[in-house]
């Protein structure tokens, strides 16, 4: 009583040939640590490739341009910024729904829980900035200042991972939900800190076609392809609007809803009046049969949150594709010996290394002791120093905001100084948790 059935391979879907092939690839694009794998074989290509003898085809190949042209509309970008501008924009939307969960039913809920991290945030943002200005203020490189600011979670996770059961579960939440905290800080980073020219015509439509997306949730339309098109219209303005475009699938990520639009006891309704036909009832006719299960589809499909839905879908694609290709045409670049001593290089290497972990740890040591926080069960200070060098792992949002900020030679060292720095804050995070945590069994003992 009270269990679920067994399922058998009558009540599932039926194999073929390629699932062989295919499940495996499922299995592993599900494992959150495997992204980070990709994205560092992703690294390494791009870095040979741009110091072998393809260098520069391998470089002039994202200088490629291409777009749209109807009629009188063109829109036109090098591959790099199409990739930088729209396929990021869906990385951006994942963050925006990661981001909602986290708020509406996660960590972020409850401002108890959510202090510490907040707070390890905030310090993991300032002081790196204030690291970086310390050596580039005053000094053609000093835009960059939001560089070091930010954390890859793919990594960071990935090193989790590799460290296995010996990491409680507080450390696990907390290093997460700051990593949230933290890209929350680095799209306010993106959308005030790197927009000089505002197009105020654009920005207003672009608020229009937002409305507009609110009014067809209000309005109960359900279609998805109808909010795509809206979404890439939001996309369109924001991007002419001077705004990074990205900010656009922030936005859309955050006004996507939480909630199902079938209840599970109205899906059981429409799948329990289905099952009477397929159950020795005679269909009426193939039409009608086609619009039963039309209807259990559909209503299957809608009986997920539409950001869950999505954050489930896209996690692979953004992982697996999106990150990887957007590394391949970011951190392509020339490395000398003499490259690691440039002054902006080192300016953001020294912010991941030791901006992340001081502004981490001394923010979260002050919210405890003023009693606005407190450690998760199991974690200690130790291991909260491991997970701020962790943090320093700054990749893809740092090449993201690096991009922004800086262009040319000083570009060039900005990329060196965050693999550099994130290099380094790798493998001393997790040389510092592998000493501060114990095995499960001898944690037992």
């Amino acid at each position: 009583m009270g269990k679920h059935p067994v399922s058998s391979d009558e009540h599932a879907l039926p194999k073929e040939k390629i699932d062989k092939v295919i499940d495996p690839i499922i299995r592993f694009m599900h494992i959150e640590s495997a992204s980070g794998v990709v994205l560092v074989a992703a690294t390494v290509i791009a870095i040979v490739l741009a110091n072998s003898g393809f260098a520069d085809a391998f470089l002039g190949l994202w200088k490629t341009y291409g777009g749209i042209v109807i009629g009188e509309f063109t829109l036109k970008m090098s591959l790099q910024h199409w990739i930088n501008d729209l396929l990021m924009a869906v990385f951006f939307f994942v963050i925006g729904l990661e981001v909602k969960r986290e708020i509406v039913s996660g960590e972020l809920s409850d401002m108890r829980r959510a202090s510490l991290p907040i707070f390890a945030a905030i310090g993991g943002m300032v002081v790196p900035a204030a690291v970086y200005l310390f050596f580039q203020a005053g000094e053609p490189g000093a835009d960059g200042w939001g560089i070091p600011m930010a954390t890859d979670i793919a990594f960071v996770v990935g090193v989790i991972a590799l460290l296995g059961p010996r990491i409680p579960r507080g450390l696990r939440v907390l290093l997460l939900s700051l990593a949230i905290a933290d890209d929350i800080g680095a799209i306010l980073v993106i959308a005030i800190g790197y927009t000089e020219n505002l197009n105020l015509a654009s920005l207003l439509w672009g608020a229009v076609f937002i409305g507009v997306f609110l009014g067809m949730m209000k309005l109960g339309i359900k279609n998805v392809a109808v909010y795509t098109v809206v979404a890439l219209i939001v996309w369109y303005f924001v991007y002419k609007s001077g705004i990074h475009a990205t900010i656009a699938g922030v936005i859309i990520g955050l006004l996507t809803p939480t909630s199902k639009w079938v209840s599970d006891n109205r899906l059981a309704g429409i799948v329990q009046s289905t099952l009477g036909w397929i159950r020795g009832e005679e269909w009426e006719s193939s039409e009608q049969r086609y619009h039963m299960l039309r209807q259990v589809e559909r209503a299957s499909r809608k009986a997920i949150s539409p950001l869950q839905r999505f954050e489930t879908d896209l996690h692979p694609w953004v992982s697996y594709f999106i990150m990887p290709v957007f590394a391949l045409a970011n951190a392509g670049v020339a490395i000398q010996l003499s490259s690691f001593a440039d002054p902006v290089a080192v300016a953001v290497a020294l912010g991941l290394l030791i901006g992340k972990p001081v502004g981490i740890v001394l923010l979260s040591f002050i919210a405890v002791k003023i009693g606005l926080a407190r450690l998760p069960e199991g974690v200690t200070w130790s291991m909260v120093v491991g997970g701020g060098f962790l943090a320093g792992i700054g990749f893809t949002m740092a090449l993201f905001i690096a991009g922004l900020a800086l262009e040319g030679i000083m570009l060039d060292a900005a990329k060196i100084g965050i693999i550099a720095g994130s290099f380094v804050s790798a493998i001393i995070g997790a040389v510092i948790l592998l000493m501060s945590t114990k095995k499960p069994e001898e944690a037992a003992g």
